[in-house]
């Protein structure tokens, strides 16, 4: 009976990696509207602006890193628990082939 709460667990994690990739979707849109957004500002400071020094440009960077690193920490959050639930599933089967022939054994 141990394979039912290895696959509850594995449940359970599926279901965290399942709100991660939701959260991933929704960091990567933020991505695409400020790189979006970054392009437009450059182009309306034109050649001669000095995008370097604008406050609105410079928050729009900050905001691409945060954004970057955040996607970095989830493909690593979803990667590890793509390990996870392939491991329990693999100790699901085990269990569920152990137990089956101890029933054959002792029947």
């Amino acid at each position: 009976m141990t394979f039912l709460a290895i696959d509850s667990q594995k449940s359970l994690f599926t279901l965290q990696k399942s709100q991660l990739q939701f959260e991933q979707t929704l960091i990567m849109n933020q991505a695409n509207w400020v790189a979006k957004e970054m392009g437009n500002r450059a182009e309306e400071l034109g050649t001669n602006g000095d995008i370097d020094n604008d406050p609105y440009y410079i928050t729009l960077q900050k905001q691409e890193e945060y954004l970057t690193t955040r996607q970095n920490t989830l493909d690593t959050q979803i990667s590890l628990l793509d390990n996870e639930i392939s491991s329990m599933k693999t100790m699901v089967q085990n269990n569920i082939k152990s137990s089956c022939s101890l029933n054959l054994i002792g029947g």
